[in-house]
């Protein structure tokens, strides 16, 4: 089993920046995917960012592209995502997740860390 666990939200205003955390714990030696994804409000989750523990390759949801930067340390089994510019509509709980070489959706979730900007 494989337990994640968010850190880093909290309440900025618009143009601030903010860096989340998500440390995993257990099997990390099954995450290959690891990826952050956020809700707002009254809206469905939305994939921010991710990458492939063989990869240097990242993808980003275009929303955030030029803006978030995801990051990680193996050693520690941790990743970040680094979120600048952030404006309102960032407001959201933001969520990490992982998944294991053959799933084919994410099986690892976080509790989640809530991210509100102010205007």
């Amino acid at each position: 089993q494989i337990q994640l666990v968010e850190s880093g939200g909290g309440l900025v205003p618009a143009g601030d920046s903010l860096t989340l955390s998500c440390a995993a714990s257990g099997h990390t030696d099954n995450i290959y995917t690891m990826a952050w994804f956020r809700q707002a409000p009254g809206k469905d989750r939305e994939f921010v960012a991710s990458n492939m523990r063989s990869s240097s390759a990242i993808a980003y949801a275009d929303s955030v592209k030029g803006r978030f930067s995801y990051s990680r340390v193996n050693t520690k089994n941790t990743w970040y995502l680094q979120m600048n510019s952030l404006k309102p509509e960032d407001t959201a709980v933001y969520y990490c997740a992982a998944k294991s070489p053959r799933a084919v959706s994410y099986e690892y979730w976080g509790q989640g860390t809530q991210v509100t900007v102010s205007s």
